[in-house]
């Protein structure tokens, strides 16, 4: 089965973009992918197509920058193809159709593969260098993180209420990102806060504050049962049990009575 893909930048491009249809027809394919969208950008309708193709299928495109981005990018491509049992015709490279099926166009695509891992090989050679030479010369300090740039805003957000998440797709970086800007002490320390965490801790507080209270009120009413003459827990507990506060003496007994006793004396409490 012959199996096309056609692609332009923008949806501007019509012209060109019928005309790949054009010729993908011409050769006879009986199914054609297409889209409109920048080829860095995530191509849907080719994965589409490569995931549609099947062993003993041949994928059709009119040029190679229809197809990759780069060298690197199209010899990927074609690995896929070929792990699949797909050929590749490109129908014109350079003015010359190239086939993957015959030995030709293998060496065509091997040769391109080389001279693209020559020039890369160049390259990082220069920049090693380059980078080396501002090394000795102190001006390299190497790149910002992108996050130590758009921390500020990220706190602006923050502060105007906006939540990490919403923060994190509007900024476009990760949501542990924006934790690690909202509290680096956590992060240093293998962790970073979450929301979830801040509410927990607030939770704990609560808990703690209200047993603190409650302790505080249970004290009051054991002076107020001492200072009417009880000695004992026992009688402690009688004079509040025929008070108006039953509904906390219902939980009373003497351990409870020794505790709060025992926190008071340590609080120093009066």
């Amino acid at each position: 089965m012959l199996i096309g893909y056609a692609r332009t930048s923008t949806v501007e491009q019509e012209a060109g973009f019928e005309a790949q249809q054009r010729d993908l027809q011409a050769a006879g394919c009986e199914k054609i992918f297409k889209e409109q969208v920048s080829s860095v950008a995530k191509r849907v309708a080719l994965e589409a197509a490569i995931d549609f193709a099947r062993e003993g299928d041949v994928f059709l495109v009119t040029k190679p920058d229809r197809l990759a981005r780069s060298v690197f990018d199209l010899l990927a491509i074609v690995a896929r193809l070929e792990a699949k049992g797909v050929g590749l015709l490109i129908l014109s490279m350079g003015g010359q159709p190239v086939d993957t099926r015959n030995p030709t166009g293998k060496f065509t695509l091997t040769m391109l593969g080389a001279v693209a891992e020559f020039e890369r090989t160049l390259m990082l050679e220069r920049q090693r260098e380059g980078i080396a030479k501002a090394k000795g010369e102190g001006k390299y300090k190497g790149g910002v993180p992108t996050v130590a740039r758009q921390a500020d805003e990220m706190r602006r957000l923050l502060a105007d209420g906006v939540k990490p998440a919403e923060i994190a797709r509007r900024l476009g970086v990760a949501r542990s990102s924006v934790y690690r800007v909202i509290d680096p002490a956590a992060a240093a320390g293998g962790r970073m806060m979450t929301f979830s965490d801040a509410a927990r801790a607030t939770s704990i507080a609560s808990r703690r504050a209200r047993a603190a209270a409650h302790a505080a009120a249970t004290l009051l009413l054991i002076r107020e049962a001492q200072a009417a003459g009880a000695s004992t827990h026992a009688e402690i507990n009688y004079l509040n049990a025929r008070g108006s506060r039953s509904s906390l003496n219902c939980l009373w007994n003497e351990h409870r009575i020794s505790f709060v006793l025992r926190q008071a004396e340590r609080a120093r409490c009066p």
